[in-house]
């Protein structure tokens, strides 16, 4: 079951060391009867935390700002940098922003908006006629739908978008292209489900409005009017020594840098200060660069239709402005307070904005490694230090908790909500006894303990602590959803509350005796992927999938319902997060062999995959399809340590036998490689590409 704990991705911690913080304190734009706060407490508390990031909480390295009233009153940083420590980091260190980027597009489109080039309501193809879907419905889609994820769009089209030290666009050159050939998920404006591809659109829809290519355009009307000496894109080929040391947890040493292709849904790089400067356009400090109709309208409900949970707190990304993920924020919400906030993740980068317009204030926080979740905590926890410290808030409110179960008969009426349920890539059993207790697994994670609730006298079923709630709700669609509601504290860093209907439940099917076949034959096989550039971080993260047809719901393979011998689709209709990035399984083949279309990405069947010889001088070319070309490592191979030539346009990685990349050439630091039993190895590179491999 996806929960708050899961969302944090706390799970890997690396070692860190605190690099000594230096803090330029501001004087407020206070009248001058008032006195100045040097915000000293704040300053302490911010480093501690900091601190607690980068050594507990699986950070590599962190910085942070403040603004109040237009003046940067907190800027530090903590962590590893380089694995060598001879590149300190600095407030000037860049960081790439992830997701935080869409706020970019937001006010460039809202700013068009202000000139009366755009309608947030005149459909797309007004102003991009060549945009096309299969579905005719893509008509109806208009700007506004794209910023508040209404569109109906599938989710992301991500292939060779997020590459190393590479700006290859082809994932943005593309996207019209990809789109063309896909159908809707939704009617536009149903529902809000997180969408990366509306913001890639709406990039598009920038371009052809202002006549300017997107760098250009956030340079010219953004980032200089508002002094962002130090933000970014990819194609602004930014100084890589300059970026905050990147590092994963399941390789050794540091990494290049990551490039995010797709600019305006998470390429942007940035710094906190730069970021805490940009967060002036919401608090009325820089009308000059957005008019304050058009920050107001932004921080709006735009989530609120008939399938959406009832109100209720709320930290993630679940109640949705024009960009925003958020438009009131938990814990500020506590103490009466309008909060904006917008967190980013790529592979390695992550941040977190927070904005509290009517206190004219904003925390900043960008990280390498951990979580926007965690960048966000540490941006709630040091701007409510500081309205402490400046008499804005008395004292700090108390955590809170819905409170153990009440034993009550449960009515035999929610036995009915016992089955499967269905979130994007993932599917969970639960299971309700009439004596009201309901345990909830799943399938992905056999190993994972059953998560226990009982049922309570207000209907709701709760966990021990009383941090979890959970109830089921049947919406006007016909479709019955498992709402959960919780909050979750960490240690040193508060309090965080989640509301979202988090799965959908899902009817078992039978399949012709054909069609079950083929799925039979495909069950448990792994799949390589083939068509991501040489550069791609794709290769470093997972090479391969492992497809495994449902034991618990027939005719299901994860969320995806089986159609027919060669393709499943994902019908999902969730909004906010769990419905997010729908795609089905198409496969096809081709000589013989068989290949998986998943979204763009195409992978080649295990059994297309042979064990690689390696004579004395042997020879790998890439084919005129410029597919990968991949190899298992056999027994008489393993242990075998080889030199691999090739030409700037390659790559090769090697990957253990639970399928972790040990070696991407990328990333290099080895002249010569030692091949793991029951590994595999794959080569990418451009067509006619050739590896000469010689064993040492």
């Amino acid at each position: 079951m996806q929960n708050i704990e899961a969302a944090l991705n706390t799970s890997e911690v690396l070692d860190s060391s605190s690099v000594p913080l230096t803090v330029p304190t501001a004087e407020m734009n206070l009248p001058s009867d008032e006195a100045v706060i040097t915000y000293e407490g704040t300053l302490k508390n911010a480093k501690e935390k900091a601190d607690l990031l980068t050594k507990t909480y699986g950070t590599n390295s962190v910085q942070y700002a403040i603004i109040d009233h237009g003046s940067i009153v907190i800027s530090g940083q903590s962590g590893k940098n380089d694995e060598k420590g001879q590149k300190p980091l600095t407030k000037d260190t860049m960081y790439g922003i992830g997701s935080t980027s869409k706020m970019f597009i937001t006010v460039a489109v809202m700013q068009l908006v202000d000139q009366k080039k755009i309608d947030l309501d005149t459909p797309i193809v007004q102003y991009i006629p060549e945009f096309t879907m299969k579905d005719e419905r893509y008509k109806q889609i208009t700007p506004r739908m794209l910023l508040n994820h209404s569109s109906g769009l599938n989710g992301s089209s991500m292939t060779n978008a997020v590459l190393f030290e590479d700006n290859d666009t082809y994932a943005y050159d593309t996207l019209l292209g990809q789109l063309a050939g896909q159908t809707l998920k939704a009617a536009p404006g149903a529902y809000s489900v997180y969408c990366n591809d509306g913001f890639t659109l709406a990039q598009i829809l920038i371009e052809r409005v202002s006549g300017m290519d997107f760098t250009s355009y956030i340079h010219r009307y953004i980032t200089e009017p508002l002094g962002m000496a130090n933000t970014k894109t990819p194609l602004d080929s930014p100084n890589t020594a300059k970026m905050a040391g990147l590092y994963y947890p399941t390789y050794t040493g540091q990494l290049p840098n990551e490039t995010f292709n797709v600019i305006g849904t998470g390429g942007i790089y940035s710094t906190a200060e730069d970021l805490a400067r940009f967060s002036q356009i919401f608090t009325g400090e820089a009308e000059e660069v957005l008019s304050g109709k058009s920050a107001a309208a932004m921080a709006q409900d735009e989530f609120k239709t008939s399938l959406w949970p009832d109100d209720e707190d709320s930290s993630f990304d679940y109640g949705y402005g024009l960009g925003w993920d958020n438009v009131n924020l938990y814990p500020f919400s506590e103490y009466g307070m309008k909060a904006l906030t917008k967190g980013g993740d790529t592979l390695l980068y992550h941040s977190s904005l927070v904005v509290l317009p009517e206190q004219d204030m904003a925390a900043a926080v960008v990280t390498s490694g951990g979580s926007s979740a965690i960048d966000r905590l540490l941006a709630n926890e040091i701007l409510l230090q500081a309205l402490k410290e400046k008499g804005t808030i008395a004292e700090f409110k108390p955590e809170k908790s819905y409170g153990a179960p009440i034993k009550a008969d449960m009515p035999k009426s929610v036995l009915q909500y016992s089955g499967i349920y269905g979130a994007t890539s993932t599917t969970i059993k639960i299971d309700i006894t009439e004596d009201g207790v309901m345990s909830i697994t799943s399938e992905q994670s056999p190993d994972n303990p059953a998560q226990i609730f009982g049922y309570s006298a207000d209907g709701t079923f709760r966990s021990a602590d009383g941090n979890m709630m959970i109830s089921f709700v049947t919406e006007e669609n016909g479709r019955t959803y498992l709402w959960i509601r919780q909050y979750a504290s960490l240690p040193g860093l508060g309090q965080m509350a989640i509301s979202v209907y988090n799965a959908e439940k899902l009817q078992p099917q039978d399949l012709p005796a054909k069609t079950k076949e083929a799925w039979i034959q495909r069950d448990g096989k792994k799949y390589y992927l083939l068509n991501e550039k040489y550069t791609s971080l794709g290769y470093l993260k997972a090479g391969t999938i492992q497809l495994n047809v449902s034991k618990q719901l027939p005719g299901y393979v994860l969320d995806k319902r089986i159609t027919g011998p060669n393709s499943a689709v994902s019908e999902l209709q969730i909004p906010g997060m769990s419905g997010r990035d729908l795609s089905g399984f198409a496969f096809f083949k081709q000589d013989g062999v068989e290949y998986l279309d998943l979204g763009g990405s195409i992978l080649i069947n295990e059994a297309a995959v042979k064990p690689i010889y390696i004579a004395k001088k042997s020879i790998v070319t890439i084919p005129p399809s410029g597919y990968a070309r991949w190899y298992t490592i056999s027994d008489k191979e393993r242990g075998k340590t080889v030199k691999v030539s090739m030409p700037p346009n390659a790559s090769f990685a090697v990957y253990n036998a639970k399928g972790a990349c040990s070696y991407f050439s990328v990333i290099g630091g080895k002249d010569q490689v030692e091949l793991p039993a029951g590994g595999s190895i794959v080569f990418a590179g451009d067509v006619g590409v050739k590896f000469k491999i010689s064993a040492q």
